[in-house]
């Protein structure tokens, strides 16, 4: 299964070492799924973890370090074709983007409601939960 993360799944992860956002960012790399990104979406996540409000014990170099892992085994996706604007919030159009470009299954959100429109490129939007669930890792 090849997926694309939301941000607000990885700063959920980060904020907290319970949950199915930590779980599953615990599992990457994984060979349930694999990861699809791309250069704008890189740029997206790491401005918001570096703005967000992470645990004091979450330093600028376990940012960097957590993001050049997630390089490092993400899949890079060119994107040819934007579709911008599609989405409500044009922060997920970048998340649309590398999915389509990606030919992804799933695309990974706690905001399936700003996603209900990706299910016209075959697209599914599953919670971190909802993934956990059909690779079987949690019941």
């Amino acid at each position: 299964m090849k997926i694309v993360i939301d941000t607000n799944v990885l700063f959920t992860a980060l904020n907290s070492n319970q949950g199915a956002s930590y779980k599953l960012v615990s599992m990457i790399p994984s060979k349930k799924f694999s990861i699809a990104l791309s250069v704008p979406l890189i740029i997206e996540y790491e401005a918001v973890l570096r703005r967000g409000k992470l645990p004091p014990n979450i330093t600028d170099k376990d940012v960097t370090d957590f993001i050049d892992f997630i390089c490092q085994v993400g899949e890079e996706q060119d994107i040819f074709f934007l579709w911008r604007p599609f989405l409500p919030d044009p922060f997920d159009d970048l998340v649309l983007e590398v999915a389509v470009a990606g030919d992804c299954d799933a695309i990974i959100t706690y905001n399936k409601k700003h996603f209900i429109k990706v299910k016209n490129f075959g697209l599914r939007v599953l919670t971190p939960k909802e993934l956990l669930t059909e690779i079987g890792v949690i019941s």
